[in-house]
């Protein structure tokens, strides 16, 4: 059922498991415990940054499918994507997991773009196990957007810290559990900010629009959810969010609303505005969050992951930045519970 941007699902797809992969950094910091793998080596003993992020994508995927205790035969679509030129990443992974595949591109918005359709796909009836997953890393990322992390170049505190990390969920058509119950699809939104070092200022617009039309269209009031996360706001990106829902009537109470890029680093770790990437929101999601769930902690749970959809040659071509967000409404439902 759709209301208004919104996919309201009615057959109630599980997340039956999921997996986060880290790395160094992500080690060191406050949710390292909710983390699969945690690997101390940027390089994953590979020859390059781009091969080390497949692995990580790979494990976690492999993770996941053996945690639901399914095989790999059992997952009817595999969607993934990530930050890489032509999301080589996932596309390698694919081969490596020989499963069908579909390739989706939501910069850092992945995370939910691949939960959304996974979970359209298994309450359409269209298949019975998916796998959504998404990743990136540090090194890579610098190396294809900004400037290669050898080079020592300085940047402003409006800058964010890409995540080295990769997180994987299998959504099933039977089980008990953390139930995805509604998404609601972003549209693009540019305010022609071009700063590649600002990212938390471009994806704003997009969160704010996403995060007002969900409560809007499913007629929800602040304190529905327990918790509601943006994907990698950081700082600036968080506060700009936070102070424009505010003074437009969505004020939500003190507590309940953070951003990924904010808890997945401590205070004192040198990553400036905060983390970023398309391994940010689902390494905490499908890490730390659904933990949380699981333990009861947290009952109902909004994500809205931010995207900005630029590359390296529409910079260069002095474009600005358009951006997405997708939220996704995830409630763990007690057995027996209607």
């Amino acid at each position: 059922m759709i209301q208004g941007r919104t996919w309201v699902f009615q057959n109630k797809p599980t997340i039956v498991a999921s997996a986060a992969v880290g790395g160094p950094f992500e080690a060191q910091g406050p949710l390292a415990d909710d983390f699969d793998v945690l690997h101390q080596d940027l390089w994953l003993g590979q020859e390059s940054f781009e091969k080390a992020e497949k692995k990580m994508l790979e494990e976690a995927s492999e993770y996941a499918i053996h945690k639901a205790n399914l095989q790999k035969e059992d997952i009817q679509f595999f969607l993934s994507g990530d930050l890489m030129n032509q999301v080589i990443s996932s596309s390698f992974t694919a081969r490596t997991l020989g499963v069908p595949y579909l390739g989706i591109f939501g910069a850092c918005s992945t995370s939910m773009e691949g939960l959304a359709l996974g979970s359209l796909l298994v309450d359409g009836g269209y298949a019975s196990h998916v796998l959504a997953a998404t990743s990136s890393h540090n090194a890579a990322a610098e190396k294809q957007y900004r400037y290669p992390t050898e080079y020592g170049s300085q940047k402003p505190p409006t800058a964010q810290w890409t995540v080295t990390g990769a997180g994987a969920a299998v959504v099933a058509a039977k089980g008990s559990g953390i139930k995805v119950r509604a998404a609601t699809i972003g549209r693009v939104v540019d305010m022609g900010v071009s700063d590649p070092f600002n990212m938390g200022a471009a994806m704003a617009p997009a969160a704010i629009d996403t995060i007002q039309t969900h409560f809007r269209d499913l007629q929800l009031s602040p304190t529905y959810y327990d918790l509601v996360v943006t994907g990698d706001l950081g700082r600036v990106g968080f506060k700009t969010v936070s102070d424009i829902l505010d003074k437009q009537g969505l004020k939500f109470p003190k507590g309940l609303f953070s951003d990924c890029g904010l808890m997945i680093y401590r205070e004192d770790q040198p990553v400036l505005s905060g983390g970023s990437g398309a391994g940010c929101s689902a390494c905490v999601t499908y890490g730390h969050i659904l933990s949380r769930m699981r333990k009861g902690e947290l009952r109902k749970v909004l994500i809205v992951a931010t995207g900005a959809l630029l590359s390296p040659i529409s910079y260069q071509q002095n474009e600005s930045i358009p951006c997405i967000a997708h939220a996704v409404a995830i409630e763990h439902e007690e057995e027996g519970e209607v």
